[in-house]
């Protein structure tokens, strides 16, 4: 009985360690759930691969996704968020449909996008047609905010 006793007692201070291992924070691309992952802000589902964003709180690892590069920018407004200037942002490349860094990305204006913003987010500069415009993510706010003003009666959600 005492082997029962030291076995269960040795199997239960293992499992209470192993619970107090502490979790470590990542700011890398979570796993995505197309077409039932829903946008933070719009609460449409995220199922275009090649306009999808996927913000990642720095502080607790947590994963938000959005529809649409807009719907993202401007909910970091509308949710007083205090972390967005460290918080990861990974964004699908609008060519291959992979992901890479929203902040480093090349953005041209004029696409159908989910939520009609119409920011498609390029890997490379070379790859924005010639003669478009190209943006930097810094830009983008101040460009979503002009489409809200210009459409005031059009709510993306």
């Amino acid at each position: 009985m005492s082997v029962v006793k030291t076995l269960f007692f040795t199997v239960v201070l293992l499992l209470s360690f192993n619970g107090c291992e502490k979790k470590q924070i990542t700011t890398e691309l979570q796993e995505v759930h197309w077409d039932r992952d829903m946008c933070e802000r719009c609460k449409m589902v995220t199922s275009d691969r090649h306009h999808a964003v996927q913000v990642i709180n720095p502080k607790t690892g947590k994963s938000y996704m959005f529809d649409d590069i807009g719907c993202a920018l401007l909910w970091f407004e509308d949710e007083k968020i205090t972390w967005k200037d460290q918080a990861k942002v990974w964004i699908t490349d609008v060519d291959t449909g992979k992901w890479i860094d929203a902040r480093t990305a090349f953005y041209d204006a004029g696409n159908v996008t989910p939520m009609a913003y119409g920011f498609a987010a390029h890997a490379k500069k070379e790859n924005i047609k010639e003669g478009k415009d190209v943006l930097l993510y810094d830009a983008l706010l101040k460009q979503v905010h002009e489409i809200e003003e210009k459409n005031n009666s059009r709510r993306a959600y």
